[in-house]
């Protein structure tokens, strides 16, 4: 069996990080099993889907390196599911209900008032065509339920194990609207099918949907696909994210300079016994999926834990792989200048700080004035390398007595205007025996 997974966005917004989990879990699974990855365009809410945000998603996807073998959108495929549907009405598998949201609210109340179930009563199949043909004189336009065979359902989760689900405890779901437009279900089955998706991983809030997904597999003489439904994600307080999701899209996250690889390696690891480790390629992350790894109590996502990440995969960072976006940023300081300040940045855009220090021009900090005017007579000639500095240091120690924090702070702040930053050991071959100079004695070079 040729394993295929698909991610199922609607393209009504953007993709935020409750919505990558699935994505990367899907994507994972996929490549550890030599399969392939689907992107499906669930855009048949025509009303609120734009191409716009359809872009978006791929723009995100192909951004944070999970690219897809298989696409479709779901809004070109419509005279597939007119098809099936006419199929369904013609097996009395499909049926036409005439009540209103109100009137479907109340016998939701009246049953639960009487310690019933909220399932719908199937009322709809007691009316006669005559009955029918009046509704639909005063205006009533139906809804269309599926009719759910009474049986249990059961399928073995990969996540959660043997799972079983009366059908009798669901209602038959509704899977086209008043207005002819489809819900979810039915096109997903349809494309499940079409398309050959082998395991469809989603979050466990769909457990109960899988019960009745399952027969309309079987209704459409069609094997159903392995499921596995994983553990949410909810804040570092254990609530959920719902309210803050717009300021936690993975286009914020791209804009607010996080790497790629650290929102993957965050989404990819947190909820799972995988430590949360930064990964440099897709398929390191990949290699160490498993859905055994899965917790089953909820992820929590903290954009702090994520800001660590995100700093301590620039500091494992190899230069080959940033040569040519500091290039991109005018920092011209290659191999040498990467490996001093990567430890001192928390995002990329942070070296421009760096290479300004380097560059300068800066104002130095001048705690004691005679103090650095001899360390800069002190200063050696020429090209300085690693050693220099402890050479330098150690005639300023002798020359003066300074020791500790007396003769390295004073040093630091002349020299980079900052009290903390990179070892100086890195830094001072690159500022030059010139600017080193004039910086020691107050000038602003």
């Amino acid at each position: 069996m040729t394993v295929i997974t698909r991610f199922a966005p609607s393209p009504t917004g953007k993709i935020h990080i409750g919505n990558l989990r699935p994505a990367i879990i899907n994507w994972m699974f996929a490549k550890s099993a030599g399969g392939q990855f689907m992107l499906r365009l669930d855009d048949t809410d025509q009303e609120r889907s734009t191409e716009a945000y359809a872009e978006g998603i791929k723009t995100d996807l192909k951004w944070l390196g999970l690219n897809w073998d298989i696409e479709a959108s779901q809004s070109k495929r419509f005279d597939k599911y007119d098809a099936v549907v006419e199929r369904l009405k013609e097996e009395g598998r499909l049926y036409p209900c005439f009540e209103t949201a109100d009137e479907l609210e109340r016998k939701r109340k009246r049953q639960m008032a009487r310690g019933m179930p909220p399932v719908y009563d199937r009322s709809a199949l007691e009316l006669s065509d005559k009955d029918r043909a009046i509704l639909i004189a005063e205006g009533r336009t139906p809804h269309w339920r599926f009719k759910l065979e009474d049986k249990s359902v059961v399928w073995q989760d990969l996540v959660r194990g043997e799972q079983s689900i009366e059908a009798s405890s669901l209602s038959d779901p509704i899977l086209i609207r008043e207005d002819g437009t489809y819900l979810y279900t039915l096109p997903s089955v349809i494309d499940d099918i079409e398309f050959k998706v082998s395991h469809v991983i989603r979050g466990e809030d769909h457990v109960a949907n899988t019960g009745a997904q399952i027969q309309i597999f079987e209704a459409l003489g069609a094997e159903p696909p392995q499921f596995a439904h994983h553990n949410l994600l909810v804040g570092k307080d254990g609530e959920g994210l719902s309210k803050r999701l717009g300021s936690l899209s993975i286009e914020s996250f791209r804009e607010d300079g996080f790497e790629a690889m650290a929102v993957v390696s965050h989404a990819a690891t947190i909820g799972s016994s995988n430590p949360i480790v930064p990964h440099q390629s897709t398929d390191s992350i990949a290699s160490e999926f498993g859905f055994e790894k899965l917790s089953r109590s909820p992820a929590r996502f903290d954009v702090a834990e994520l800001e660590l990440l995100n700093a301590k995969l620039l500091h494992e960072m190899d230069f080959s792989l940033v040569e040519a976006r500091l290039s991109e940023l005018g920092v011209e300081g290659g191999e040498a200048f990467w490996n001093a300040v990567k430890g001192n940045i928390e995002k990329f855009q942070d070296v421009s700080f760096w290479w300004q220090v380097v560059e300068g021009p800066i104002e130095p900090v001048i705690e004691d004035a005679e103090f650095c005017s001899k360390a800069a007579d002190l200063l050696p000639k020429g090209t300085y390398d690693e050693e220099s500095w402890s050479a330098f240091t150690g005639a300023v120690k002798e020359a003066t007595g300074a020791k500790g924090k007396a003769l390295f702070h004073p040093l630091r702040l002349a020299l980079t205007g900052q009290p903390h930053g990179p070892e100086l050991k890195f830094l001072l071959p690159l500022i030059g025996e010139k600017r080193a100079a004039g910086r020691l004695r107050g000038e602003a070079t």
